[in-house]
Order: C-alpha cells, then structure tokens, then sequence
C-alpha cells in the first residue's frame, strides 16, 4: 500500500515515490490475478514510458509522448493500454493516494486507432486436411484437441493424463490469471488420445502428456503450417474453434464459456471471419423448420 494518504501537495506526494517505485507498486498490485507474461508486459511497457510516469503527469503530456512513438499503432495502442492501467490504479482508492479519479489524465485521452485485419481462422475441412497431413499421432492428437477445445498454447502444454476426464469427454486447464476451467472435446479427439497414450504412455503424473514445452508445440505446428498451407497455430485454431461453433449456430455466450473468455468483446473479435453468408445459411435452416411445425 502506497504511503500517500496524509500527504497535503502534489509535490510531496511525489517526493515519496520516484517514478520506479511507482511503478513496481503498481506492479505489486497486479500480481493476484494474473499471469507472469502480463506482469512482463506491464512492467516492460511501463518502465519505457518512465519520462510520463507520475504524478505531475497531464493528458497532454501522455498524447505527446504516443505521437512520438517509432512503433506501429498497434505498438502505440500497446502503450496507451498499459498507461490506462497504471493511471487508472493511481487514481484510484486501491492506491492509496488519495487523488481524485476525475483529476486521472488517461481520462481525457483517446486510445490510438488500430487497423484490425481479418486473421486466419481454418475451416473444419482444413483442420481436417491438416490433422491428416501431420507425421505423428501426437501432432494429429494435438491439433484435434486445440481446434475442439479451443484452449490457449501454454494450456494446451501444461495438460496432464489427469486433467483428462473420459466420462465426459473434458479437460481440466488451468488459463489466464492461474484460474481453472474445463473445456470440451469430441469423440475423433477422444480417440486419437486413446491412441496417442497407448502408445507413449503418460510421462508420469505431474508432466504434461506430450514431452513437449510450449515452444516444441509451436514449433511442430510452424513447420506443418509451412508444409499444408493450414494456419494451424494455437491462436489460429482458437479462432476457428470459435468461428466454425458459431458458423454453426452456437450461441456466443456459450462459445464464451467453452472458451475460457471472459467478455462477448473477446468472442466476436475471434469470430470475425464468420461472414453474412454463414449467418443467412443458419437464418435459412432455422426459419424452414419454423415453417414445417406451422404446417
């Protein structure tokens, strides 16, 4: 907690926090919640934007120093995110400061315009295309499993032969912010684990099943990428498991909880290749079957 409360000018307060300590007290109270690689992201960011950390900081000084920026807008977004964070903590009763939210300078400042590009989401004949495409059962078993459970790389690489529930054709995971979820996967992926486990085993009960790091899973879907044409990343088949649901009919805040996101926001920037025609397609089957029970 920030020693900032019996403080009576700006200019004290100030002299009781230099800018690094600020930020490391920012830091400190992110840690419940969230994972290493955001903290590295925050503390990174923040540590580079130093010159416009504290409290005699306005929103001027926050427009000019993104404006000057040498980096992509979606760099300078990057920035402007993690100083919204920042300033809005400061601001804030969490802090300790006692300043007042309504003097917080990120307020009066507009978040840069980022163009956002349509990116690769597989279609199921793809996947498809791919799994048969792949040299081993585990590289078969692991794109299966990413495109129908959705889970994120460092899930997909922690997972463990007892986070494996055969009952209901589920996962245990542990996502972002080191919390658990479950996630679900369907009876060709169920299979090819069956398959895969025979014959590899399970690497004993705290190791993940693939003896593969985050890295090794990556690097095997790069190559076979490379090798079919498939964007068949995790981030990729995370959008198509969340496209082709909703291509499907599946309602958002269903492909939300399946997911493991935490916003609509989320669902729809990774459905985004799901065109009107998909949507006039799923109007059509629902509206003739309308129209047969009125018969």
């Amino acid at each position: 907690m920030l020693e900032m409360k019996n403080t009576s000018t700006t200019r004290r307060t100030r002299d009781i926090l230099t800018a690094p300590e600020l930020i490391e007290a920012f830091i400190e109270s992110r840690r419940q919640g969230l994972s290493p690689r955001t903290l590295d992201f925050y503390r990174g960011y923040l540590r580079r934007a130093i010159n416009i950390i504290g409290l005699g900081v306005n929103a001027q000084d926050i427009r000019l120093f993104l404006a000057g920026l040498p980096c992509s807008m979606g760099g300078r977004h990057a920035y402007f995110r993690t100083l919204r964070a920042f300033y809005n903590w400061l601001y804030s009763p969490k802090s300790g400061s006692g300043l007042n939210p309504s003097d917080n300078p990120i307020l009066a400042v507009d978040a840069p315009k980022v163009p956002q590009p349509l990116l690769p989401a597989p279609i199921q004949h793809e996947v498809d295309y791919a799994i048969g495409q792949a040299p081993s059962i585990k590289l078969k078993t692991i794109i299966s499993l990413a495109f129908d459970s959705g889970i994120r790389l460092n899930e997909l690489a922690q997972l463990k032969a007892g986070d494996i529930n055969w009952t209901d054709n589920t996962i245990t995971v542990w996502g972002k912010g080191n919390k658990q979820r479950r996630a679900a996967f369907s009876p060709r992926t169920a299979q090819l684990l069956i398959e895969f486990l025979s014959q590899n085993g399970t690497k004993g009960a705290n190791a993940n099943i693939w003896g593969l790091r985050a890295r090794g899973i990556q690097s095997s879907l790069e190559r076979l990428s490379k090798r079919t044409g498939v964007a068949c990343n995790c981030h990729s088949l995370r959008r198509a498991f969340a496209s082709n649901l909703h291509r499907a009919g599946l309602d958002v805040e269903h492909i939300m909880r399946l997911g493991g996101w935490e916003s609509l926001v989320m669902v729809l920037r990774y459905t985004k290749s799901v065109k009107f025609e998909d949507s006039l397609e799923h109007y059509r089957r629902v509206t003739e079957g309308t129209q047969i029970l009125m018969r």
